[in-house]
């Protein structure tokens, strides 16, 4: 007997009715909710005074604490942010490291409220006079951490943690903001987050909707998400988890010059590439799914145009998708906004699949 395979029904896309009986997760709407993320910390933090509690002079180093989900992808999108201009040390670590002290601000995003290591970590960071801003829900270990030495910016949107992603974001920004180490618009932010899921909403369909257009173009591929530019690095990162996540799909992310170093694999995804000439002998095919480049930007400016007609030359017929020749704002806001279109992709993508939602997705072949 042959195995049972799952075959993506893309014609659910198509069909809003379907899609939203099949969403039973809510994680569409939940998607769709970024924008309101973004605002409602932006209350929190004018609630909580952050600006003016913050605003003591700039710190020694600004510590961003890497925990699972989606603060790995944020933390990591804040260092490739602040990097290239910052005054201060950048240090990303999975714990508040040894030398912490007074002069140093500490950033952490959780969903976790027990995160037992966390909590302790951010106990001695307050305890040793470093200020910590904490993102996180108001009950558990880790609040208690903190609670009176530090700054809660807790969620005021329910969404799933996976969807937790512009929160986290925002309260990072904010902070760094209010260090005086980036200048980042919020506002629009959200304004952008709003108008990308618009366009990527349900029941728009698939040749008018971004999100849906590159959850077909993922399908029954193999992504390799190769950044130009350590922001667009990171949005992979990111939106490598939300295929993990949603669709069961796994990716390789990497920096584009160091992608090419690997010759299987560049030879793969060239050789790809090559199959979608019409005239390409079928037979030819290797088997199984075949990898799809999908070269990332979100830097501008002569050097990153350098990267594109390099990495084009490089790697001709594969897909650009660069956030900045639809979106006039800083880099902080194309990149959410891009984080955000694949986040989208990847619910649509489990959703046709079958790999989340309720019944009635994809259809069994034998």
């Amino acid at each position: 007997m042959a195995p049972v395979l799952t075959v993506l029904d893309d014609s659910l896309l198509d069909d809003p009715a379907r899609l939203a009986e099949a969403d039973v997760g809510g994680l569409l709407r939940a998607a769709a909710m970024a924008g309101a993320q973004v605002r409602a910390t932006t209350e929190t933090a004018a609630e909580l005074e952050l600006s003016e509690r913050l605003d003591l002079g700039r710190p020694r180093a600004l510590v961003l604490i890497d925990r699972p989900g989606v603060s790995r992808t944020l933390t990591r999108l804040l260092a490739a942010l602040l990097t290239p201009s910052c005054p201060v040390p950048i240090v990303v670590a999975e714990v508040v490291p040894s030398w912490i002290g007074a002069l140093d601000v500490v950033f952490a995003h959780t969903d976790d409220p027990g995160d037992r290591e966390l909590a302790a970590s951010l106990e001695r960071a307050a305890r040793f006079g470093a200020r910590v801003v904490l993102s996180g829900p108001p009950e558990g270990p880790v609040a208690a951490s903190i609670a009176g030495k530090g700054l809660l910016l807790e969620p005021r949107i329910p969404v799933p943690p996976e969807m937790a992603f512009p929160r986290g974001l925002a309260a990072g920004l904010l902070t760094a903001n209010a260090l005086g180490l980036l200048t980042s618009d919020v506002e629009v932010l959200a304004d952008q987050l709003d108008i990308e899921a618009e366009k990527d909403h349900l029941s728009r369909e698939s040749f008018a909707n971004p999100a849906k257009a590159l959850a077909l173009r993922v399908a029954d591929r193999i992504p390799l998400l190769w950044g130009l530019d350590p922001v667009a690095v990171a949005v992979g990162e990111h939106a490598a988890h939300a295929f993990a996540a949603h669709a069961a799909t796994v990716c390789d992310v990497e920096d584009y010059r160091q992608a090419l170093a690997r010759p299987a694999l560049r030879r793969a995804a060239l050789a790809s590439a090559a199959e979608r000439d019409i005239f390409a002998d079928p037979d030819d095919a290797p088997a199984g799914p075949a990898p799809r480049v999908m070269l990332l930007a979100v830097r501008t400016g002569p050097a990153a145009d350098a990267a594109k007609y390099q990495a084009e030359d490089n790697l001709p017929g594969v897909d650009m998708i660069s956030s900045a020749e639809e979106i006039d704002a800083g880099e902080p806001v194309r990149a959410a906004v891009l984080a955000l279109r694949f986040e989208l992709a990847a619910v649509y993508l489990g959703l046709a699949a079958g790999s989340i939602g309720g019944a009635g997705r994809y259809t069994p072949a034998r």
